[in-house]
């Protein structure tokens, strides 16, 4: 492995959205620094699954689903 070419893996603070602190290991910063979150896995709808709505402007959406309807979406 080449030498001097990776970034520095340290241990920093990830601050969520609730307030909780995880200890983890990043190139962000530097050792002991704190990252806070403003999304993170306990709230985005991605990994809740929680209820996304779909914007129809112009019927767009509609239409999409119109012509793609044999395809099982």
């Amino acid at each position: 492995m080449k030498k001097d070419i990776h970034p520095d893996y340290h241990e920093i603070d990830v601050k969520l959205t609730n307030g909780d602190i995880v200890r983890m290991r990043s190139t962000y910063g530097s050792d002991g620094d704190t990252l806070s979150l403003d999304i993170d896995p306990s709230v985005h709808p991605a990994w809740t699954g929680g209820g996304t709505h779909l914007m129809d402007t112009g019927g767009r959406v509609s239409k999409f689903k119109k012509k793609y309807q044999g395809f099982g979406f």
